[in-house]
């Protein structure tokens, strides 16, 4: 058998989701930067389920879905309230509510087309109102409704504050959601995909893809981006800092990837926005200490930036907490795992490798009392 660590360059499976050839990624065909430009976060999750963008009656009647579904159930709340606080990571609280939510879903078993969607759609609209609660919760605050009036963006960041936000605000995290909505087979993605191989259900399959999304090496890079930032502090650190790093051989968060070799298309709307957002709220140096530490690390070690890079100052000038980077990932991507999850259902096989065995040869058992 040949082995591959980590299954680099293994193509496991077929897929007409999303696609990176040649440093490009595309959802259903269409490049990132044109959607990244021109569509909503909602016609692109109408494009990962349906492989086309939506018309105007389709997306309103998925908006109108969403906008049904995102209330939570009272138990979910009152469950909240139970975690301790002070030591749970939300991205912890949100593996948890995730696998609870099934518990209140009268078709959390039912395995038939329809009923998946109608699951995709409950998970897709209740993922926002999870991390805006909880956050809330967790400062003693009551969590906020949706409004129906306000689109999935707008919404997430009114629960999250309380108060209606502001255009430029609302278009920055709409970029960031569909940005990070879908990845080709990445970790997350691909342990979705192996859990409901077995034939398990939705939920079971978002909360493992939850709980693979949680490791530094995968989503959580973006909060650790925010700590070095807050670690460095001013921008005459960056230098010493990243240099001593770099001389160390320590990882630096937020650079390089497993696919692109010249650099992550996304990383440039999230700089872009970066560079506004730094500007508008007064900290224009969370920006310049980002690029100066991309002009060193890209020229020393030819790391050019990933999407996680850009994405935490984008984050923290939107005022959000910095432990709500990797959750906010999650409430985008997992439009992706739900189109996983019914593609992999739609072809099913059980996902089965093999390992290549190094331990010792055959042995034979030896009674306990004659063992060294």
């Amino acid at each position: 058998m040949t082995v591959t660590r980590g299954l680099e360059g293994v193509v496991a499976t077929t897929s007409s989701i999303s696609s990176i050839i040649d440093d490009t990624l595309t959802y259903v065909g269409y490049d990132i930067d044109d959607l990244a430009v021109n569509a909503s976060f909602e016609e692109v999750i109408y494009l990962l389920w349906h492989r086309k963008l939506p018309n105007q009656s389709q997306l309103e009647e998925l908006k109108n879905q969403i906008a049904e579904n995102m209330e939570l159930p009272k138990e979910v709340l009152e469950h909240f309230k139970m975690y301790p606080i002070d030591q749970v990571h939300p991205m912890a609280a949100l593996r948890t509510a995730v696998s609870l939510l099934g518990l209140y879903d009268e078709e959390a078993d039912l395995m038939d087309k329809e009923s998946n969607y109608n699951k995709a759609i409950r998970l897709q609209a209740k993922m926002p109102a999870l991390v805006t609660a909880f956050s809330r919760i967790r400062k003693g605050l009551d969590p906020i409704a949706p409004r129906k009036d306000l689109g999935f963006a707008a919404n997430f960041l009114y629960m999250l504050t309380g108060k209606e936000p502001e255009a430029i605000a609302i278009e920055a995290f709409d970029k960031a959601l569909v940005l990070h909505a879908d990845h080709e087979l990445n970790a997350s993605t691909f342990t979705a995909r192996v859990c409901v191989a077995t034939l398990s259900d939705v939920y079971s399959g978002v909360t493992a893809a939850i709980g693979a999304l949680k490791g530094p090496l995968h989503g959580g890079a973006n909060e650790a981006v925010m700590k070095m930032l807050t670690d460095i502090s001013t921008l005459e650190n960056v230098e010493p800092y990243v240099r001593g790093k770099l001389e160390k051989k320590e990882k630096i968060m937020g650079f390089g990837h497993r696919v692109y070799r010249k650099g992550d298309p996304r990383a440039k709307h999230l700089r872009e926005m970066s560079k506004k957002l730094t500007e508008l709220t007064g900290e224009p140096h969370w920006f310049d200490m980002s690029t100066k530490i991309e002009n060193i690390v890209t020229g020393e070690k030819n790391l050019p930036p990933n999407v996680d890079f850009y994405s935490a100052s984008v984050y923290h000038s939107l005022g959000i907490d910095h432990d709500l980077f990797t959750p906010i990932f999650a409430v985008s991507r997992v439009s992706g795992w739900l189109a996983h999850i019914l593609e992999q259902y739609d072809n099913n096989r059980l996902i089965r490798p093999r390992a290549d065995y190094t331990g010792p040869g055959m042995q034979k058992y030896v009674p306990i009392e004659q063992r060294g």
